[in-house]
Order: structure tokens, then C-alpha cells, then sequence
């Protein structure tokens, strides 16, 4: 995909142009301009209990010359990312995303994780209204929380159709899960179910992620 490039163990979406970016990423969380969005694959003894982890990846990015970017922290192989992209009356929407399972849960439900590997669920999603009348527009802060709001949505189905079960039911994320969604900003007001940007959104999302719970099922899930 043109703008994502692997350079293990980061994985780099550019976005091709500076662009509002709402997450609540570890690096750069909240409603940050940003050109691209990072992640840093990771394993257990990367992070010991002692680790100051923002400081840690702070480092790690400003050696990488990256500390404009918006970091997720994954322990997936970040090889295993996916892309999808979808395109609704103009409207294009750009999704990556990496996911484990490893430490699933059930909303409304908590595990005891202690002393197990973490898994996660990082989604991207870029945003970029293109054609007819609402050529060169961008959102507006309510559209840009909404669309945030559908990713979740999307990534929540993706995983319950991927049918993890687990003692406290069925999982619908994990408990590290994060989502970074990029778009211009600009005057569009909506960005939910019932619009063109909103279907869009939520496909992207929702192919990307279910094949990366396909893959982690198939894959990771029975060595467990």
C-alpha cells in the first residue's frame, strides 16, 4: 500500500499530508496535527516493571526521527498488519490495523491478566472526503469524535464474529485496544451510520480488523 511502509520493528502509515488526528494513542493522545502514525512492536522483556515506557518511547522515536508521530505499543507482529479501504458516493476511508487476542475481554467484564502475554487490537483509520460536492472538505471536531466512535463500533462486530469465547463471554476487544482516526479538518457535521463517510468508515474498519481476528484465530489461538 502506497503511504504504509514496514521497517520491523516499526510499521509507518503516512498519511500524505498533515492531517487532525483524534486517538488516545500513547504518543501524541488526544486532538493532535500530525503527517503520520506509528507503531513499535514489542515483546514482554522490552517492558520491565520498572520501565518508564513513555520515556522509553519517546527515545525510541526521536532516534527514529518520529516524535511528530501519533505511537501505538503492540506486541503482534507487525507484519501481520492489514489494510482495507472503501469508497461510498466519494468518500474514501483507509484502515490498518494489527490484532491479538492474547488478552481479550468481555465488555463490562475483567480477567485476571497478571502474569500473561498482552495482545491488542491498533486500528488507523484515515479519512479523505474526495469527490462531488463535498470535494476538498474535512470534519468537524463532533464528526471526527463520531467517526472515532464507528471505528469502535466496527472493531467491536468485527471480533464478536470472529467467536472467542471466553469464561466471562464472548470477547469484544482487548484491554489495550486503541484507535487513531486522521481526516482534514473542515465543515462536515456527521459522520455516523446513516452517511456516505460513515459506511465507508466502518467497512474499512470492519474488513481490516476482522481479518486480522481471522488471522490471530487461525494462527495464534491454537498454540495458546
Amino acid at each position: 500500500m502506497s503511504g504504509l511502509t514496514l521497517d520491523a520493528p516499526w510499521l509507518e502509515f503516512d498519511l500524505g499530508t498533515e492531517m487532525r488526528v483524534l486517538s488516545w494513542a500513547i504518543n501524541r493522545p488526544g486532538l493532535v496535527t500530525a503527517r503520520r502514525i506509528l507503531w513499535r512492536e514489542v515483546r514482554n522483556a522490552d517492558l520491565p516493571a520498572d520501565l518508564d515506557v513513555h520515556r522509553w518511547l519517546k527515545d525510541a522515536l526521536e532516534s527514529r526521527g518520529a516524535r511528530d508521530a501519533v505511537a501505538f505499543l503492540t506486541s503482534r507482529d507487525i507484519a501481520c498488519h492489514h489494510v482495507a479501504r472503501a469508497e461510498v458516493e466519494g468518500m474514501r476511508a483507509t484502515a490498518v490495523a494489527t490484532v491479538g487476542l492474547s488478552n481479550a475481554e468481555r465488555i463490562g467484564t475483567r480477567m485476571d491478566r497478571s502474569g500473561q502475554d498482552w495482545g491488542t487490537i491498533n486500528i488507523a483509520l484515515r479519512l479523505e472526503p474526495g469527490q462531488g460536492a463535498m470535494a476538498g472538505a474535512g470534519l468537524s471536531d463532533a464528526a471526527l469524535i463520531e467517526a472515532l466512535a464507528l471505528a469502535a463500533s466496527a472493531r467491536t462486530a468485527a471480533v464478536m464474529e470472529a467467536g472467542f469465547d471466553l469464561p466471562t463471554g464472548r470477547a469484544t476487544g482487548t484491554g489495550t485496544d486503541c484507535i487513531a482516526v486522521a481526516a482534514p479538518a473542515g465543515t462536515i457535521g456527521y459522520a455516523g451510520m446513516h452517511t456516505a463517510l460513515g459506511e465507508a468508515a466502518g467497512r474499512a474498519v470492519h474488513e481490516a480488523t476482522a481479518r486480522g481476528a481471522e488471522e490471530w484465530m487461525r494462527t495464534v489461538r491454537r498454540t495458546l
